[in-house]
Formats: C-alpha cells, structure tokens, sequence
C-alpha cells in the first residue's frame, strides 16, 4: 500500500438548508479575498486612496469570470454544444471550467473601465496585483482537487494523486459500492498541486524583483504572465482532461506560448521608473499657520478623502508628499554648456579676471648703469 499517495476529497457539495456551498465555488473567493488584500497594500504603498482596490475587484471579477467561461467554452466546447451536448449547462460555472487566459482577458477590461472610473493609471493597478493573482490561482486550484477534475496523466511516484468516480445523479459527491467511494485503479500527477505550487514561486519571484528593481509601466506584470506560462505549459502537457488540439499539441500550450512571447516583448521594449501617484489636486504650498494641530486621519481623525484623479509623480515627489502633505515642484535637471575656444570656461575667466596678490616686501629693482652714474654726479662731494 502507498502510504503517500494524496486522496482526493470524496465531497465537494455541502448544503445549509436548501442552498449549496460549494468547495469549487468558496476556493475562488478566498483566492480573490487574499489578493484583493495583498494588492490593496501594494496600491497604497504607491500613493492610492485606503480600498480602492474594492472598485476594482467590482468591475474586475465579473467580468473575469464572464472572460474566463467564455475561454473555456470556446477551447472545450464539446460537452456543451453539438452531438450530446447540453448548451444550457454552459451557464453552470459552478461546476466547474474556467480558462486562465480569459480570466486575464476580462480582467483586465474591466480593471481597465474602473481605473478610467477612478482616474487611476492601468499600470499601477496591474504592477500592484502582479503578485496578487498567482496567489489566487494557487488557492484556487484547490477547487480541482475537490471536484476530482483536470488531473494528470497515470503515474507511480510516490505522490501519486487518487481519483474518486464522481456520481453524475449526485453531483458533488463520489460514486459508493457498498458504502465505500469508488476509485480509478490508477494514481495520477496531482496537477492541481504542481500548479498551485509554481504559482507560489510566481509570487514570490515577482515580489522579490519588483522590490529590488521597482518595474514600473506594468512590467512587474508582464514578469508574473512570463513566468507562469513557462510552468502552465509543462503542467498542461501532463492533463489528461478533454481539450481541443492543434497538430496533436493542447490548445492551451499553444496560447501559453503566445502570451509568453507577448509579454516578453513588452517586458523588454517597456521601460521606466515605478509610478507613484498623489490626488491631481495635491497641494504645491504649505497650508497657512492657522494654530490648530493637524488631524491624524489613521487614528480616528477625519476620513480621507478619495481623490477625483490622480497624477503620476516621481518617487522624490511621492515620499515628499507623504512626508509633509505639500506636492514639490518639479527640478528640471539644467543642461550643460559645452566649452569652446570662443567661449572660455568661467573657471577660466575668473582666474583672468583676479588681480595679482602684492608682496609686503617689494624686491628691489636691480638699477641700471646710466642710472647709477647719474646719481653719483648728483651726490655732494663728501659723498664721492
């Protein structure tokens, strides 16, 4: 017996009263919950208003889940249309089949339209949860693992994965005989596992360069998109799950290749410091003493305030901002003047233009000859 093998849960419904909770369905809202908080510190930390990122998530989910079930339908759509398919259980997100790359793909339109709502750069909020969203996907494949789908190919290592027959006339529960869950006789890659793994080391990757090389203009994203198709496209060629095919390869392995080679050439050709950004009406001058402290709005003061726009400034500008509420101005970096010999330097000048410092103790002038016979016929004869 293999004592290591990984079961799979034999439930994946569970009913209070007449509404089903289902593990699918709770593992994608706790991977959202984590990285809207993990996003909503790195927002903030580039000058964002306290829980913007709840704007976001507003406009971004649903239109990533709408994204990432038409993905699904389009690269697997023989479950659901055609001979023996059930089109209306396209509408059943619930048990499952939600493509990444849609995902993506509706997010971001919506990320987009909430960033052109809030007068937020897209840059940002994409740098802010390049982290963020591989530690969703990590949480959430864990919803596989609990329907007994998208698993590997047969395998005898150690870890390998056990699979229960799903009973179709009671969805979200395993097969039994005799009261015992059925199972396959063999044991699989636990893809869930490998994935959820890589997407951890996603994060941790992208946070780590982003905190020591500060990417700006979305390339901390580009860096997370670049990163996980590598892993998605050998953890997609141990899948076993039905899946359209081009030239005898998984569709999906193609668009990971695609994307990759995308996000690359942004990442290269992209370039500029990390943006930071303040209220566009930040104030350029101190406020006028008026005798009265100032309100500590993190300690129950007054509420801030959400800005109507925000404008892009440089990290100077930004920490200065933070540091006394005044937006500085910009210092325009003066050009340089070349020398040339018709110009001279003005270190040059000043040295011409310096008077010669007089000694205290005059050298006597040597006297000519003329001179000396002069003075001698000058002088009285008790002189001679």
């Amino acid at each position: 017996m293999n004592y290591a093998l990984i079961p799979s849960p034999t439930t994946s419904v569970w009913h209070l009263g007449p509404f089903p909770i289902r593990a699918y369905a709770l593992c994608i809202i706790v991977g959202m919950v984590v990285a809207t908080l993990l996003m909503e510190q790195r927002l903030r930390h580039r000058g964002v208003a306290p829980w913007v990122s709840l704007d976001m998530v507003v406009w971004a989910v649903p239109f990533g889940i709408i994204g990432a079930r038409v993905y699904h339908l389009i690269t697997s759509p023989q479950d659901y249309f055609g001979s023996g398919g059930d089109p209306i259980r396209a509408l059943y997100i619930w048990e499952g089949g939600l493509g990444i790359w849609g995902a993506v793909a509706g997010g971001a339109l919506g990320a987009w339209i909430a960033a052109r709502q809030i007068g937020l750069p897209l840059s940002v909020f994409a740098d802010s949860l390049a982290p963020a969203l591989p530690v969703a996907q990590a949480i959430g494949r864990f919803g596989n693992w609990f329907n007994n789908e998208l698993y590997g190919k047969a395998t005898t290592l150690p870890w390998g994965l056990q699979i229960h027959t799903m009973d179709s006339a009671d969805p979200g529960h395993a097969a039994t005989v005799d009261g015992e869950p059925l199972t396959l006789p063999d044991l699989f890659h636990p893809t869930f596992l490998y994935e959820a793994i890589w997407d951890l080391g996603v994060a941790g990757l992208v946070w780590l360069l982003d905190r020591k090389f500060k990417f700006g203009r979305g390339r901390a994203f580009a860096l997370y998109v670049m990163a996980y198709t590598v892993g998605r496209c050998w953890i997609e060629m141990l899948r076993t799950d039905t899946a359209s095919h081009f030239f005898g390869v998984r569709l999906n392995v193609f668009t990971s290749i695609v994307v990759f080679l995308g996000a690359a050439i942004y990442f290269v050709v992209m370039r500029g410091p990390r943006a930071y950004v303040v209220p566009v009406d930040a104030p350029d001058t101190a406020p006028e003493a008026s005798g009265i402290g100032q309100v500590d709005v993190s300690e129950g003061g007054e509420p801030v305030k959400t800005p109507v726009a925000y404008q892009v400034v440089s990290e100077e500008r930004f920490l200065a901002y933070q540091q006394t509420g005044v937006l500085p101005p910009e210092t325009p970096e003066t050009p340089e003047v070349p020398e040339t010999p018709e110009t001279p330097a003005a270190s040059e000048t000043l040295e011409a233009a310096e008077v010669p410092a007089v000694s205290e103790t005059p050298e006597e002038k040597p006297v000519p000859a003329a001179a000396a016979d002069d003075e001698a016929v000058d002088r009285p004869v008790a002189d001679r």
